[in-house]
């Protein structure tokens, strides 16, 4: 099985060569957080050479916090969130769960949370690997 999805107006595509991600969680990353519009983001961690990304994708650099660029990838046309890519970690790539297509993102068991020093008090929900930063 692949793991397959898109952007909200599927001008931005892509196919990933896994059965399942390394990692599904929630990052409470304030960034996370602005660019979700919401108070974390649900992400499926993949190896980035199994990631074939089809589309007009624009890149923002912003720095992570090992003082490295995390690019944050997102469709030119409807702006949808599709991945952040940390230079710290460069054999990963953290595309945003949310628009992996619908039977595979039902699929999802997400156990892992990082940069809980930045979760919001209201966020009551615990996962089973919490992280106050990121996971070494």
């Amino acid at each position: 099985m692949v793991l397959t999805g898109h952007c909200l107006c599927k001008a931005v595509t892509y196919r990933v060569d896994m059965d399942a991600p390394l990692i599904t969680g929630y990052d409470h990353c304030d960034d996370c957080q602005r660019q979700s519009g919401s108070t974390y983001s649900l992400v499926a961690v993949v190896e980035k050479d199994k990631l074939t990304l089809n589309g007009p994708v624009k890149q923002w650099e912003g720095k992570g916090s090992s003082g490295n660029s995390v690019w944050r990838l997102f469709c030119s046309e409807c702006g949808s969130p599709i991945a952040h890519d940390p230079d710290a970690a460069p054999q990963i790539i953290a595309l945003k769960a949310g628009t992996l297509d619908t039977e595979i993102k039902k699929t999802l068991k997400p156990d892992t949370e990082i940069w809980c020093a930045s979760k919001l008090p209201f966020c009551q929900e615990k996962l089973a690997k919490p992280f106050e930063h990121m996971p070494e």
